[in-house]
């Protein structure tokens, strides 16, 4: 397998104050740990470029992009709610982060490789299409399924999101719409506190309890995505990767290990294999605590590699 590792040094540039969780440390944690595992190397290693207005506009109103550009900062930090605060970077990184998705889409289609994994930050699985929340300001994952729509003709796109918290935004943007699949996993009830019950045909949801563990995850997912997934046969699969249901992570409650991070890519590196010719593009979502965070991406590279886990 060729898996392709996509980032960018000015994602450093984001900051959010020096007591916030969501910092530029965790992808020091991340490149640290995946070079001292001798994984980084074995990567294509390419740097992410900004998504474009055109490509942002597919997913999210330009009149909101206008309104997010009004919002940037000279100087000093401005808070767009209690814990999404903006720094005259921001959103320009944000660009970067959700363009580091498009040049994913772009590398599996164009076959330079057959999975990606885009180590950006800030996240974006909470941003709707029209507000920014929950440490996201742009949707990376959802301009990645736009993008692959609009240029590659993708017919059907899976999401798959295992982060602790519900995709929200994911949700908000593709609700209702018969060609992208969401299968969203996360610790109920909890954050973001609104569409945990979805009634839409096109989202999986699997709410777990606080202090589930491996076993229960897994059968979860095996009993609500794996049914809905080949049912959809999707043509490409992205992957909202976020690494804080790991049990040592003190942002919620539930108790993953490492293995199950391997375990659920490689789930989804199979429905990539069977329907969209490997094609599978997972962009970093949360994951707080920084030894955790380095372990649980080193097990998802690990098995995007398609090496063993231990």
């Amino acid at each position: 397998m060729i898996t392709g590792y996509i980032t960018h040094p000015d994602c450093h540039l984001h900051h959010m104050g020096p007591d916030h969780p969501e910092s530029p440390l965790r992808l020091d944690a991340i490149s640290r740990r995946l070079a001292l595992a001798g994984v980084l190397q074995q990567t294509m290693q390419s740097e992410a470029r900004e998504a474009r207005e055109e490509e942002l506009g597919r997913v999210h109103p330009l009149r909101h992009l206008r309104a997010l550009e009004k919002c940037v900062p000279d100087t000093g930090i401005v808070a767009l709610d209690s814990d999404t605060i903006m720094n005259p970077h921001s959103l320009q990184v944000a660009r970067m982060a959700a363009g580091a998705v498009i040049r994913g889409v772009d590398q599996v289609f164009r076959h330079q490789a057959d999975n990606v994994f885009c180590a950006v930050r800030p996240p974006g699985h909470h941003a709707e299409a029209t507000d920014a929340m929950g440490f996201c300001f742009l949707n990376n994952i959802a301009v990645g399924a736009a993008h692959a729509r609009a240029k590659y003709g993708a017919r059907r796109v899976a999401i798959l999101d295992f982060d602790v918290h519900q995709c929200n935004g994911t949700i908000d943007i593709f609700k209702d719409d018969p060609d992208v699949l969401v299968c969203t996993s996360f610790q109920y009830p909890f954050y973001p506190w609104r569409y945990l019950r979805s009634e839409w045909h096109n989202v999986v949801n699997t709410p777990l309890p606080a202090g589930t563990d491996s076993t229960a995850f897994r059968r979860a997912i095996e009993d609500d995505w794996l049914p809905a997934l080949h049912a959809f046969k999707p043509d490409i699969v992205l992957v909202s990767a976020g690494f804080d249901a790991h049990r040592e992570d003190v942002m919620a409650d539930l108790c993953l290990e490492y293995e199950d991070f391997y375990w659920i890519t490689h789930l989804a590196m199979e429905i990539a294999t069977l329907y969209a010719d490997n094609r599978l593009v997972s962009v970093l979502e949360g994951g707080y605590h920084l030894e955790s965070l380095g372990r649980s991406a080193e097990a998802h590279l690990k098995a995007l590699l398609g090496l063993p886990f231990a």
